[in-house]
C-alpha cells in the first residue's frame, strides 16, 4: 500500500489574501496536476475553521451513540423535498457496507446543529472557490462553470460513524466512484485513516487529517466534462479496530442538468467524445 504521504497537498492560502505574489498560479497549477494524475488531493489554509470542522466531529460522535429511537427521529423538515430522503440512515445487516449515516441537505431543513450548519455554509463556499480553480485549470472562460452549475439544491453533507472491524470483515464502505462534482471529506483522529484511493492499482491512504486538512476528490461529472482528462478516482473505506467518524460534502449539480463532454476537451482538440450526452441523476456515496 502506497503511504499516504504520498497524497497531492493544494495550499489554498493564496485565495484568501488580496496580496496574490503569483501564488493562485501555483495553486491552480498543483490542482490542474492532481485532477490529471490522481483526481484527489489534499487541501491546506482552507478558510474552514479547524475548531469547527471539530466541534462538528464531537456532535456527530455524541449523536451517533443515542438510541437508535432516538437517531431515528433525527428527519427533514416536514413539507421539505430533498433529492435524496434527509436525516438518519443506517444500513441492514446484510448490507456489505458497515455504517451509519446522518444526511443534511440545505440548513433550512431544520433538523441540523448550528455548528453543523456552520460546516455546511464553509463548505459551500469552498465548493464555489475550487469550481472557480477548476473552471480555470479547464481554460473555461470566466464564470462558465458557476453559470453552468449555480443551482445548489442537491449538495448535501454526510456524517459517518463506522463500526470496528470485526474477524467478519473490514469492509466500512464498498469501492465506488462519487457522482457529482467534488467531494470533500474530514475526520477525526490521526492515525483512524479508512478512507483509501487507487492510484495505479495501488489503494493510497488519503483521510489523515494532519494540519485540519480537507481531502478533496474530482467527481464523475468533471471527468465526463473533460472528456476524461480529469481522474475520477476509485475509493473506499476500510473499517479500523476503532470507531471512525467522517464528513462528507458533496458539491453536486441539479439532477435534470444535461452533461457531456465539452467542445473545449472534443472538437475544439479533434478528439472524439468518450461519453453520451445524458441527465445527471446518480447520487454520490463517499468518504
Amino acid at each position: 500500500m502506497a503511504a499516504g504521504g504520498a497524497f497531492p497537498v493544494v495550499d489554498l492560502a493564496p485565495f484568501f489574501t488580496e496580496d496574490d505574489s503569483g501564488g493562485r498560479a501555483g495553486a491552480t497549477e498543483a490542482v490542474l496536476e492532481a485532477c490529471r494524475t490522481h483526481g484527489c488531493f489534499r487541501v491546506v489554509n482552507h478558510g474552514v475553521p479547524a475548531e469547527l470542522m471539530a466541534r462538528a466531529l464531537e456532535l456527530s460522535a455524541a449523536f451517533f451513540v443515542l438510541p437508535d429511537d432516538e437517531k431515528a427521529k433525527a428527519r427533514q423538515a416536514e413539507g421539505t423535498v430533498a433529492p435524496v430522503p434527509a436525516g438518519y440512515i443506517r444500513q441492514p445487516a446484510h448490507s456489505a457496507d458497515k455504517l451509519e449515516t446522518v444526511l443534511v441537505f440545505d440548513p433550512k431543513r431544520g433538523f441540523n446543529e448550528e455548528a453543523v450548519e456552520e460546516c455546511y455554509a464553509k463548505f459551500t463556499e469552498l465548493g464555489l472557490l475550487l469550481q472557480d480553480v477548476l473552471n480555470k485549470c479547464m481554460g473555461l472562460p470566466p464564470g462558465f462553470l458557476r453559470d453552468y452549475n449555480g443551482d445548489r439544491s442537491f449538495d448535501f453533507m454526510a456524517a459517518h460513524h463506522y463500526f470496528p472491524a470485526t474477524e467478519e470483515g473490514n469492509n466500512g464502505l464498498s469501492v465506488h466512484e462519487d457522482g457529482n462534482c467534488i467531494t470533500f471529506v474530514f475526520q477525526d483522529g490521526v492515525g483512524v485513516g479508512g478512507l483509501e484511493v487507487l492510484k495505479d492499482d495501488e489503494w493510497v491512504t488519503a483521510a489523515e487529517p494532519v494540519d485540519s486538512s480537507i481531502n478533496v476528490n474530482i467527481g464523475d461529472i468533471m471527468k465526463v466534462l473533460t472528456n476524461n482528462k480529469f481522474k475520477s478516482p476509485m475509493d473506499r473505506v476500510v473499517m479500523k479496530p476503532v470507531h471512525r467518524h467522517s464528513f462528507a460534502f458533496f458539491f453536486s449539480l441539479h439532477g435534470d442538468k444535461w452533461v457531456e463532454p465539452l467542445p473545449e476537451f472534443t472538437a475544439k482538440i479533434g478528439e472524439a467524445p468518450r461519453y453520451r450526452g445524458s441527465c445527471w441523476t446518480r447520487t454520490c456515496r463517499g468518504g
